[in-house]
């Protein structure tokens, strides 16, 4: 189906649009990367994107229309900061699934498929996924292979964790302070319910979390236990798996035996290999700290849970109860806003529904207590 001009300058403008924030993300990236390798890595990419970003300025010029005012998007300024303030690797898991989302973006853009834009952006993605998940710089060969000029061959994420540690804290407290605001209890037993709820709350969130990361290391541990165990007693079986592995990688059969049998006649690394390739398990991290894990989600979900308790120590009852809905709206939307650098969907479409969820369990929970205040006084 073709469109018209309308269509396509909306297209164009839109591609133009992601470039440019593409570009100036991968820059950021390189400013903040101390990996020289790496950063040169970064300013690669960003000099495709630019070239992308040129190709669709020249077919705006093409149709006759106005050349947009370069601005980076508010996701990529966001991103550029957090890569600047705590490193690369702190918003590369975000920007590794988004290009992985978008890496079928062009495909079906005739324009964009004559001029080879899919195949450089899948290029990109593959290229973002290594270093994601290597632990260090990436040689002159693999990045060549990465990026398609010769044939292949040869964690949870911290924000995604903030918002909605966060979110869970603000939801939970702002239902159970409009509860028992709906009973029209005074003030101050309002105050203490929530600092309470908020108390409890983050309690609860501290030890799930320590369980569970606990729990984790814990069952990792004794599948470590097996495959050392197993390499022990049945070393060629263990050598018949990885082979397979590497197979299934895309290597050919003799490559994978030789690379197998390369890892498993070194028993220094032979066990630490399989475990990384055989589990899928880093067994130097083995899911984190349960501690780090449980303080964490302790400080996210009493960040939260304050906002909406904190305006009945300060104000009377009805204006603590419209300070209190005001800042929790504000905060969620903001919190729905902020998931979108994980999801590159709308952010004020996210925002909103956020905010839409939030105020209907607190719209809920507002009613009950009403009611079963009324019926208790």
């Amino acid at each position: 189906m073709s469109e018209n001009a309308s269509q396509s300058e909306k297209r164009y403008r839109s591609n133009l649009q992601s470039e440019t924030d593409s570009s100036a993300l991968y820059r950021a990236l390189a400013d903040s990367e101390d990996n020289p390798q790496l950063a040169e890595i970064y300013r690669r990419l960003a000099a495709v994107e630019d070239a992308h970003a040129e190709f669709w300025r020249e077919r705006l010029k093409s149709i006759g229309a106005r050349l947009p005012a370069h601005r980076t998007g508010w996701r990529s300024r966001a991103l550029a900061f957090f890569a600047h303030r705590f490193g690369p690797a702190f918003v590369l898991p975000i920007i590794n699934g988004l290009e992985r989302t978008d890496s079928a973006h062009y495909d079906n853009q005739h324009d964009a498929v004559q001029a080879g834009m899919p195949a450089t952006e899948r290029s990109h993605a593959r290229v973002l996924r290594a270093i994601a998940a290597g632990p260090g710089g990436v040689s002159g060969g693999q990045l060549a292979q990465l990026e398609g000029r010769h044939p292949a061959g040869g964690g949870g994420n911290a924000l995604r964790a903030a918002v909605l540690g966060a979110n869970d804290g603000l939801v939970s407290n702002l239902s159970l302070v409009m509860g028992v605001a709906g009973a029209n209890l005074a003030p101050h037993a309002i105050l203490i319910t929530g600092v309470a709820g908020l108390l409890a709350g983050a309690c609860s969130m501290a030890m799930g979390e320590w369980l569970s990361v606990t729990s984790s290391r814990e069952l990792y541990e004794a599948q470590i236990t097996t495959e050392a165990r197993e390499l022990e007693e049945v070393p060629q079986e263990e050598e018949e798996e990885l082979t397979l592995i590497y197979q299934a990688k895309g290597l050919s059969e003799d490559e994978a035996k030789r690379i197998a049998k390369q890892i498993i006649s070194n028993k220094d690394t032979a066990l630490d290999t399989l475990v990384r390739e055989e589990l899928g398990i880093d067994p130097k991290a083995l899911g984190g700290s349960p501690y780090v894990a449980a303080a964490t989600s302790l400080i996210l979900f009493a960040l939260g849970a304050v906002v909406p308790v904190f305006p009945f120590a300060i104000f009377a009852f009805s204006t603590a109860t419209i300070v209190s809905v005001g800042a929790s709206v504000a905060m969620m939307f903001l919190l729905g806003a902020g998931i979108t650098m994980l999801t590159g969907k709308n952010a004020l479409v996210s925002g909103l529904r956020q905010v839409l969820i939030g105020l209907a369990a607190a719209g809920v929970t507002f009613g009950l207590g009403k009611l079963i205040g009324g019926i208790v006084t």
